[in-house]
């Protein structure tokens, strides 16, 4: 059931950046008068599930089987069809060529620019709605926990991050996330005293191959709510219990008391607890798998948060910049993949399916949409043929020389970007499935 959540998140988030990329060459060819032949959410190869013309249009619509894209088809113009039947024919008015170059390269543009302004609107209005809500990392009491990786470079459980090259780290995210990944040196509080961590060169390829990840929080055990008929209900634990030992062993975190757990399968323990700042002790019997039957209590819950909020007037100029960092951040990690552990770690559907939650949550459906909606513009303006950004750096070669490439070129570099996509296809989905089965 929650892979099946996840799906269809995707393909709810998938639909709406295609359709809103497919809608902005629609809409700049109607600019331009530029006929539109098709317009295609998902793609439809040998046949069609849905499709309808409108009475007096000259645009087919409708939805494909292959939820890998969708297309405009535009009369006039070298694309992904190789249809060349119309391109023999003498030069149509409303035909794609016969337009001006700068019109040609804004239609080819549209596309990409509405999926930024898309990611921009969402930032913008998700900030206005929800506004932003952290954990300051300096108000993080029990520090974090590092994966091996980290731990060889000098991080111990329990640190407590304070800065990267002399940036102060306020938050755990993407963009100090960053920060740590391309800085020589970490400041950290450890144990109340400031330690530095000197990070070798090949950290991030380190951290890419291990696919461990950094860091976490370290998060007491408080119980947020007890399942009935389970180890927890019948010790008679209780909501807002914070669980500090098993049998005279302090423990601190949530992992730590699961491994403990764990290991004492149908085995009784004694487990000490404080509640309304009493201290408590009973004996309990995790399940056989390991389990004693609580929700806990997330770190956010735990640990006092941080809330910004914005208006109308700040939420859209700090929607730009969160949607300018997203893209520029996004574009400078591509560097971590022309090493051998980037290019291992590559994804496709599957790695993006994992980006959404076992359950629906509007805000976060919203933001994860938005950030694919910046990954999406980023991928299409690179100038590879067959996509946006190869049709781009053409145009903008003629613009410049007023020189127009040739339908045979443009013919050949569809097809070798095509085949060049298909690739990238099958081995990034085929990287999932490596990972999934194999490692």
């Amino acid at each position: 059931m929650d892979i099946l959540i996840k799906v269809l998140q995707l393909l709810a988030s998938l639909s709406i950046l295609v359709l809103i990329h497919e809608m902005g060459h629609f809409l700049a060819a109607k600019l331009f008068k530029v006929r539109v032949e098709k317009f295609y959410l998902f793609f439809n190869p040998w046949f069609t599930p849905i499709k309808f013309k409108p009475k007096n249009s000259e645009t087919e619509y409708g939805i494909g089987w292959l939820p890998l894209g969708g297309y405009v088809k535009l009369a006039g113009m070298v694309d992904e069809s190789m249809d060349t039947n119309q391109l023999n024919q003498p030069v149509q008015d409303w035909e794609f060529r016969s337009k001006p170059a700068w019109q040609r390269l804004i239609i080819m543009a549209a596309g990409v620019i509405m999926n930024f302004v898309l990611a921009i609107a969402i930032y913008a209005a998700t900030l206005f709605y929800y506004g932003e809500e952290y954990v300051p990392l300096h108000k993080v009491s029990l520090g974090m926990s590092f994966s091996e990786v980290a731990k060889k470079q000098g991080f111990q459980d329990g640190d407590i991050l304070i800065a990267a090259d002399g940036k102060t780290l306020k938050r755990l995210d993407e963009d100090n996330f960053r920060n740590i990944l391309n800085a020589k040196q970490v400041l950290v509080n450890r144990a109340g005293d400031l330690t530095m961590v000197q990070l070798t060169e090949d950290f991030p390829q380190q951290l890419i191959a291990s696919n461990e990840g950094f860091t976490s929080y370290r998060i007491p055990f408080v119980v947020r709510e007890v399942m009935p008929e389970t180890p927890a209900f019948g010790a008679g634990l209780q909501k807002g219990d914070s669980v500090v030992s098993v049998n005279d062993d302090v423990l601190c975190t949530q992992d730590e008391f699961s491994n403990v757990f764990l290991a004492n399968k149908n085995t009784q323990i004694m487990i000490g607890f404080y509640r309304h700042g009493d201290f408590l002790s009973t004996y309990i019997t995790p399940d056989s798998a390991g389990m004693i039957g609580v929700y806990l209590t997330p770190f956010y819950e735990v640990y006092p948060t941080t809330k910004v909020t914005y208006g109308v007037l700040k939420s859209i100029p700090a929607g730009i910049k969160k949607g300018v960092k997203k893209f520029t951040g996004y574009a400078s990690d591509m560097k971590h993949l022309m090493s051998k552990q980037g290019a291992e770690s590559i994804g496709g559907f599957g790695s993006i399916t994992q980006l959404f939650p076992p359950f629906f949550s509007f805000e976060i459906f919203l933001e994860i949409t938005a950030y694919l909606s910046v990954i999406l513009a980023f991928m299409n303006i690179l100038p590879i043929p067959a996509l946006d950004g190869g049709h781009i750096a053409f145009l903008t070669y003629e613009v410049i020389t007023r020189r127009k490439v040739s339908q045979e070129v443009m013919m050949t570099a569809q097809k070798i970007g095509l085949l060049l996509l298909l690739f990238l296809l099958f081995y990034a989905n085929g990287m999932d499935v490596v990972r999934a089965f194999f490692r």
